[in-house]
């Protein structure tokens, strides 16, 4: 996984050959005529460096020396060069470049290829098996209306549209903050380039993302290895060549973590079918949490004061200490709670129900657990990419803990009572009760259908009195 926060720039291994080294660009570029790196956004900055590049603000010191001609020249550059007028980030750039870095291959020269006939089979044999065991371990009943085997391409393709809601409100904020750095007397005329800077943060984003979701589609195994639903709905999906790699040196055969793969694959598509409230909870905690996230507005004036065209990679280097501050207000720390408690406890219950469902049935079921909690405790692939997308870092201790929780409230009160709490939001346990399970695993649970019904009544009465009147 790249150290680069967002993975912004080009893949940190050019390749022998100088002609694809100049394909790298998205937009088309390579090398500058001069031999060094070429602009990454197309577009260069008449005058910059001059008089005025000792201002105190940026944008002072990029346009000051600029006369009014000078400075309509290069407006009309900038929105030649930036044309695009979407949202806060360039999703076509963004799966431009994701596609090109899944075809340059993973770090151990792995490259992408079609899924063949054999593979399908055997994914859908795997996940068809393994709802099958997953019909002992909890009461919700199967949620994979089809199971599909994915090259890395066709993961980048069918996860975008998640990965735009997730990103979005962030980049939205950053879109804000370019504005926002302009001097104060120049925004009340510049609002053309306060435009330009927001398609150049929405060009920066389509770069970062895309690099981002690239490297993301040679590490990950199935749709949901982050606990939230990114593939399309009720489609479960593993990715053969990435199971291959991920058991290489464990020494288990290659049936045994397909399969135990497709416990969870198959696991979490049950809790997102058939729990209708869950994915809108997710994504809004997400969104919630974004909310509060500050945009260290220095370290941007920094960034694009000092960003030389002939030096791409300088932005490059400023970035990788990041931008986004967590507001240390009570909102956004019950934000953080809620979105970390909400993972923890999918990602927990996944991992108790698949425990369930293989530890009688596979050799190597336990082995494979600690495997995989092991990945997600050090801050694995999935992990890592979804903090520099959002700014967010989990707290994996929380997974165990809510596995533990799961397991105990299984014991108590059997697969139904466990699984019922999944009814109603209300009904869940919180980040309080992860520190106390037993408590809560005791404490009389409130019945909200009761509750439902009467204000479904309720409801119906007010449409009759309607009707009447």
């Amino acid at each position: 996984m790249s150290d680069t926060p967002f993975g912004f720039g080009l893949p940190p291994e050019e390749p022998e050959n100088g002609d694809e080294g100049k394909k790298k660009d998205p937009a088309g570029g390579g090398q500058g005529s001069g031999g060094g790196p070429a602009n990454p956004f197309g577009f260069g900055f008449p005058g910059a460096g001059g008089p005025g590049g000792g201002a105190d603000n940026p944008f002072a010191a990029m346009f000051g020396s600029l006369n009014p001609a000078d400075l309509g020249a290069a407006f009309q550059q900038l929105g030649q060069m930036l044309s695009y007028e979407g949202g806060p980030v360039n999703w076509d750039m963004a799966k431009q470049i994701a596609r090109q870095t899944v075809s340059q291959g993973t770090q151990d020269g792995t490259k992408d290829s079609s899924v063949g006939p054999a593979e399908r089979a055997a994914v859908e044999e795997a996940v068809r098996l393994a709802d099958l065991w997953l019909d002992d371990a909890t009461s919700l009943p199967s949620g994979a209306g089809t199971a599909v085997a994915w090259s890395r391409a066709e993961w980048v393709e069918a996860t975008l549209p998640a990965w735009q809601q997730l990103v979005d409100p962030v980049a939205e904020r950053v879109g804000v903050a370019m504005g926002d750095v302009l001097p104060e007397e120049m925004q009340a005329v510049a609002g053309p380039l306060i435009g330009m800077m927001r398609s150049m943060g929405g060009a920066m984003f389509g770069q970062q993302i895309g690099q981002a979701v690239g490297v993301l589609a040679g590490e990950v195994v199935g749709s949901t290895d982050i606990g939230l639903p990114l593939g399309p709905a009720r489609k479960a999906a593993l990715l053969p060549l990435n199971i291959e790699a991920f058991g290489k040196d464990l020494g288990v055969p290659k049936d045994e973590i397909r399969l135990y793969l497709a416990l969870r694959e198959a696991a979490h598509q049950r809790l997102f079918a058939h729990v209708p409230w869950l994915r809108s909870h997710l994504f809004g905690a997400v969104e919630g949490y974004a909310r509060g996230i500050k945009v260290d507005t220095s370290k941007l004036e920094d960034v694009v004061g000092q960003f030389d065209p002939a030096h791409p990679e300088q932005v490059q280097e400023a970035l990788q200490q990041g931008m986004f501050q967590p507001e240390e207000t009570p909102e956004q720390k019950a934000a953080l709670a809620r979105l970390e408690t909400a993972l923890a406890l999918v990602e927990g219950w996944v991992d108790a129900v698949v425990h369930n469902a293989a530890r009688n049935r596979l050799t190597s079921a336990d082995a494979l657990r600690e495997t995989l909690r092991r990945r997600r405790a050090s801050g694995g692939p999935a992990e890592q990419t979804f903090a520099t997308l959002i700014g967010l870092q989990l707290r994996p201790r929380r997974l165990r803990d809510a596995s533990r929780l799961w397991a105990s409230l299984t014991d108590a009160r059997g697969v139904d009572g466990r699984d019922g709490l999944w009814a109603h939001p209300d009904m869940l346990p919180t980040a309080t009760d992860l520190d106390d399970p037993d408590g809560f695993v005791h404490r009389e649970q409130l019945d909200f259908s009761e509750l439902d019904k009467m204000l479904g009544e309720a409801a119906e009465g007010r449409d009759g009195d309607d009707t009447d009147s």
